[in-house]
């Protein structure tokens, strides 16, 4: 054989032991990564309860009250007169000067009472009815069908396995292959 031919030969056998030296992870524990195909892929869903936010409004009717003055100036009548019934009303009770402190007294408290009923006249209620709109929120629920992943079946060196993934991997997938020794009890 020639050098050349020598050459060639063990680089070729280099070539094809390196293959699976080139997988290996000297930093792992002995793992190397190849790929697997895919055989079938399934959508997983689930289902799951959404919340819906509806505003519902209706018209209620509601009835206000509102007091304005009464129209027309200011008047001493119902004082005046409230003090002469007071003076007279007074009169009536009590004795010699008693009977002139009920009388003073009466005319006060009687004009007091007329300025006070004239004041309480002076208003108006009146109350009116009208529609205010009312808004309420209120949820509705309902179940939807959510994507949850997929089930993915491959195959690897005749060997078919299933497991659960975030995403569809494609044709292949990834598979971390380890080899390790098992002690045997003899």
């Amino acid at each position: 054989m020639t050098n050349r031919l020598r050459i060639i030969l063990t680089l070729a056998l280099g070539v094809t032991l390196a293959g699976p030296v080139a997988a290996y992870d000297s930093r792992s524990d002995g793992a190397y990564y190849d790929y697997a195909k895919v055989v079938r892929v399934e959508p997983v869903t689930r289902i799951v309860r959404v919340s819906e936010p509806r505003r519902d409004c209706w018209e209620e009717p509601v009835t206000r009250y509102r007091r304005h003055a009464r129209h027309g100036g200011d008047s001493y009548t119902p004082s005046i007169l409230g003090g002469i019934l007071g003076g007279v009303v007074g009169n009536q009770f009590g004795s010699g000067s008693g009977r002139d402190v009920m009388t003073v007294a009466g005319t006060v408290l009687g004009a007091s009472i007329g300025r006070d009923t004239q004041r309480a006249g002076r208003y108006q209620s009146e109350s009116y009815t009208t529609t205010e709109v009312h808004c309420e929120t209120r949820n509705d629920y309902r179940e939807v069908e959510r994507p949850d992943g997929y089930r993915v079946t491959y195959r690897y060196r005749d060997e078919v396995f299933v497991r659960h993934m975030d995403r569809d991997p494609g044709e292949r997938v990834r598979v971390r292959i380890s080899v390790q020794p098992v002690d045997y009890d003899y």
